[in-house]
C-alpha cells in the first residue's frame, strides 16, 4: 500500500507526502512497478524539480551511463532536471545508512575489515573473507578445501581473468548487485559459469537484451555500464544464514534456519570467535558481528571483555555472554548474517531490549514491523510507549495512526487520558498554548487524505472528540 502511494505521489509531485512516506514510513526508494519504472523516473517524467531533488538526495538511484540514468535522462520533461540528473554522482555513505545491512556488506567489501584471504589478479589485490564467498558459491567452497587449503594469498594468473570482472564477481557476491562496463560483460559471464553462477548468467543476458532494445529505440542514448539488482535481498540472505546455521552448536540445530542442516556438515566456515551463550558455543565471524555492530565491534577489537580459549581449536577466542537465553541469542545471531530472524509475541520484546543494548538499529525496526502487525485498541497505548522508549519513530507513527482511526473510542479510556497529560508534560517549559506531541501527530493523521465531504464530516467529529478530551484536562494546544 505504501509502495503504491509513493508512485501516486512521485506521479502528482506531492513531496510532502513523499518526504513522510520515506522519512516516516520507511518506503524503499528505488523500488520498482509492473513496468521496471521507477519513483525517479515519474518525477522525471511529470518535471517535479523539488521532488527531483529530495529523490536524488534520499539515495534514488541514478548513476550517468545506466539504464536506469539513461532511462530518467531521456524521459526528463525538461533541461532543468536533465542538468539535475548530469550533476548527480554517486550515493553518499548518509544516503545507504538507510539501508544498514547493504551498507555492511559493501564496508566488508571494500575496506576488507577482518578478511582472512588476498587474491592477486594480475598485480590488482581482492581483500576477502572465506566464509563469504563459501557460502555464496560452491565453486569457492570446494577450492578452499582443496587447490587453495592452507593459503592466504590466491594468485590468479590466468589471462582469460579479467581484474574488473573479478572484482564485480565479488561484489555480486558480497552484495547481490553487480556493477560492470559494457566492454567487460563478456569476461564477467566467463568467470560467473566457472563459478557456477547461473543466476547471475541468466540476468546479465536479460540486462543486456533489454540495454540493447533500450538503446536502439532512444537515439542519443548511450549505456557504459550494466547493473544488476536483484529484487530484494532473499537469495544474498538465505546463502548467508548458512553461516548461521553453521554457528549453531550441533544440539541446537533442529529447528532453527532456513536451509537444510545436512548441508553445513561437509562446509568449513572458517569461524573465528567463539560466543559462549548458556553454556553452549557458538562458533561466528568477527567480520559480521563487529561490522554490524558497534557494541561487538567494542567487545571484540577493543578487548573490552575477559576470552578464553576453545579446547578444540585454541586458535579460536572464548567470549562469554552473559545474562541471555541461547533462544533469544539465535534470534540475534541470524539477524546479524541474513538482516532477518523468526519473530514472535513471545520473544520480540526481549529480542528488542538486546538490539537495543547490541547497538542493532536494523533489528530494532523489524521489531517494530513486528509489534506493528499486532496493534489494536488493547495494545496501542503501551506498543506507543515502547516506540517512545526504544525510540522506534515509524512504529510511533503507525501508532498514533491507529489511534486516529479509533479516536473516538481511545478518549473514553483513562489510559489514554493519562499518556495525552504526561506527554503534555514531557513538553520542557511547556506554555499553556504550545502543542503536544501526541495530538499533533493524531491530528495529522485525521486530516490527512481527506478528499470527500463525507471524509471531512468524519474527520471533524473525530477532533471534536479529541477537543472535549483535551478541554476536559485543561489543555490547550
Amino acid at each position: 500500500m505504501d509502495t503504491s502511494d509513493l508512485f501516486t505521489s512521485c506521479k502528482k509531485g506531492d513531496v510532502f507526502r513523499v518526504r513522510y512516506l520515506v522519512e516516516q514510513r520507511d518506503v524503499e526508494l528505488n523500488v520498482r512497478d509492473k513496468w521496471d519504472s521507477t519513483p525517479l523516473y515519474y518525477a522525471c517524467l511529470c518535471g517535479h524539480e523539488e521532488l527531483v531533488r529530495y529523490l536524488l538526495a534520499s539515495g534514488a538511484k541514478c548513476e550517468a551511463n545506466t539504464f536506469d540514468g539513461e532511462r530518467c535522462l531521456y524521459g526528463a520533461l525538461d533541461d532543468t532536471i536533465r542538468r539535475l540528473l548530469k550533476d548527480y554522482k554517486q550515493i553518499t555513505a548518509k544516503c545507504m545508512q538507510r539501508d544498514y545491512y547493504d551498507d555492511f556488506l559493501q564496508r566488508l567489501l571494500e575496506q576488507g575489515c577482518h578478511s582472512d584471504t588476498v587474491f592477486v589478479v594480475h598485480g590488482e589485490t581482492f581483500r576477502a573473507h572465506r566464509c563469504i564467498l563459501s557460502a555464496r558459491s560452491t565453486y569457492f567452497a570446494e577450492m578452499f578445501e582443496a587447490k587453495w587449503k592452507g593459503k592466504n594469498a590466491i594468485g590468479l594468473k590466468h589471462p582469460l581473468i579479467n581484474p574488473a570482472a573479478f572484482g564485480s564477481i565479488l561484489q555480486y557476491l558480497y552484495m547481490g548487485r553487480l556493477d560492470i562496463d559494457v566492454e567487460h560483460v563478456e569476461d564477467c559471464k566467463r568467470l560467473a559459469k566457472q563459478c557456477r553462477l547461473q543466476d547471475l548468467i541468466e540476468e546479465l543476458e536479460v540486462k543486456c537484451k533489454k540495454v540493447y532494445e533500450f538503446v536502439s529505440s532512444k537515439p542519443g542514448t548511450w549505456v557504459k555500464v550494466l547493473t544488476i539488482e536483484p529484487q530484494g535481498n532473499c537469495r544474498l540472505q538465505e546463502d548467508l544464514a548458512l553461516l548461521a546455521d553453521c554457528a549453531l552448536p550441533a544440539e541446537l540445530r533442529v529447528g532453527y534456519g532456513e536451509l537444510p542442516f545436512d548441508s553445513t556438515d561437509n562446509f568449513n566456515c572458517c569461524p573465528d570467535v567463539c560466543f559462549r551463550v548458556a553454556d553452549y558455543n557458538f562458533l561466528c565471524h568477527k567480520a559480521f558481528f563487529c561490522g554490524r555492530s558497534d557494541y561487538f565491534k567494542a567487545l571484540l577489537e577493543d578487548h573490552f571483555c575477559e576470552s578464553g580459549e576453545l579446547q578444540t581449536q585454541p586458535s579460536i577466542p572464548v567470549v562469554t555472554l552473559h545474562n541471555i537465553s541461547e533462544d533469544i541469542f539465535i534470534r540475534v545471531l541470524y539477524y546479524i548474517y541474513s538482516d532477518n530472524t523468526e519473530l514472535s509475541l513471545e520473544n520480540v520484546y526481549d529480542v528488542l531490549c538486546l538490539a537495543d543494548m547490541y547497538l542493532l538499529p536494523g533489528l530494532k525496526r523489524l521489531c517494530g514491523k513486528t509489534l506493528a502487525q499486532t496493534l489494536d485498541e488493547d495494545n496501542v497505548i503501551g506498543i506507543w510507549k515502547v516506540a517512545k522508549l526504544f525510540q522506534l519513530t515509524r512504529l510511533e507513527d503507525q501508532c498514533t495512526e491507529h489511534m486516529a482511526k479509533i479516536i473516538e473510542k481511545m478518549v473514553e479510556l483513562e489510559e489514554f487520558a493519562t499518556v495525552v497529560k504526561e506527554d503534555a508534560e514531557a513538553v520542557e517549559e511547556r506554555e499553556e498554548t504550545d502543542s503536544i506531541p501526541l495530538i499533533d501527530d493524531i491530528r495529522f493523521h485525521i486530516t490527512s487524505n481527506v478528499q470527500t465531504y463525507s471524509a471531512i464530516e468524519e474527520a471533524n467529529q473525530k477532533l471534536e472528540a479529541l477537543e472535549r478530551l483535551l478541554a476536559t484536562l485543561g489543555l490547550e494546544c
